[in-house]
């Protein structure tokens, strides 16, 4: 990646997850110019979680010492549930080292500027509206399609956090209450239905209804003694495989309906997929766009662009970054 330039803005972004921290440096067009990766200590208490962060950051401006003198602030995509107006964890799943713990304030007093934190998907619907593919929009809907399905809402180039707060859980909305179980306690999330587990689910199914058809997808899943990843239906409907194909249709039938309901919800400017069973489903977006006309009350909604985000595996530090900009504070 390119070196940053001196007389640049720079804005320190960090994406925190379960296993991993990543960190990079951004560049006020939205660019980003240095990036790495280290080890996320989610299981032991709230001073080596935050170790973890503040390793990553450091590591950052040990590699790019010349970024340090004009970064801005520092922005966090963190897991939820958290308070963004007060840059506090609560008690994030699959982050246990965090209960009601101030991460804005803690990494603001190391380093002495202005730092804040959201959910990933709002942050990432953030740089897109900066930078990426809602440029220009008042009213952008993102959705991050991947292990889970997570969504952020921006009005007139701000985050919708609602009340608590806790505003656009889109991947937790049913669209069939009889459905099954969802990880939140809901029925028929379209996350349980439609996320990259589920794609792997269905095509195990499929797989072992018919354990006698040949098949690329069932060549793959041999190979990985037997075990189906979405990756690997993605794989084998480029190949040609009828049942891979068949069951991203279903996904994309799935997404159609709950993609629906947001438009006669929201009627936004622009519809954002990312993640990667976006990336995946990219070459069915013709059917998507269709079906999604046949379930919408809204007529014009084949107007409202569907759009692949503009960030991929870097989303996170993209919209950690976004939350920190001028335009956003």
């Amino acid at each position: 990646m390119a070196r940053p330039e001196a007389a640049d803005a720079l804005f320190v972004g960090v994406d925190v997850g379960g296993t991993k921290v990543a960190a990079g440096i951004v560049d006020s067009h939205g660019r980003i110019v240095a990036s790495l990766r280290k080890p996320m200590v989610a299981n032991a208490d709230a001073a080596a979680g935050l170790a973890s962060v503040t390793a990553a950051i450091d590591a950052l401006f040990a590699e790019y010492p010349e970024a340090r003198a004009t970064m801005r602030g520092i922005g966090i995509c963190a897991p939820g549930p958290l308070d963004p107006s007060t840059g506090v964890v609560v008690n994030p799943p699959n982050l246990k080292c965090w209960r009601n713990f101030p991460l804005a304030a803690e990494i603001s007093r190391r380093y002495n500027v202005p730092v804040k934190i959201d959910n990933d998907a709002n942050a990432a619907a953030l740089a897109e509206y900066l930078w990426g593919a809602g440029r220009g929009c008042k009213i952008v809907f993102y959705t991050c399609v991947g292990t889970g399905i997570g969504t952020g809402i921006l009005f007139d180039g701000r985050i919708y956090h609602g009340r608590t707060g806790a505003a656009a859980e889109g991947g937790h909305v049913s669209i069939d209450y009889q459905g099954p179980v969802c990880g939140c306690g809901k029925r028929g999330c379209i996350e349980i239905l439609a996320a990259g587990p589920a794609i792997a689910r269905r095509a195990q199914a499929k797989l072992a209804a018919e354990p006698a058809r040949s098949s690329a997808l069932q060549a793959l899943a041999q190979k990985n003694g037997g075990v189906v990843s979405s990756e690997m239906v993605g794989q084998a409907s480029t190949e040609g495989d009828t049942v891979a194909r068949g069951i991203l249709l279903e996904t994309v039938e799935l997404l159609a309906f709950w993609l629906a309901n947001t438009v006669d919800f929201l009627d936004p400017d622009v519809l954002i997929i990312g993640g990667g069973v976006a990336a995946m489903l990219h070459p069915f977006f013709p059917e998507l766009r269709e079906r999604m006309s046949r379930h919408a009350v809204n007529s014009r909604s084949s107007e409202i662009p569907l759009l692949v985000a503009h960030y991929g595996a870097d989303s996170g530090i993209a919209g950690g970054a976004a939350l920190i900009t001028p335009q956003s504070i």
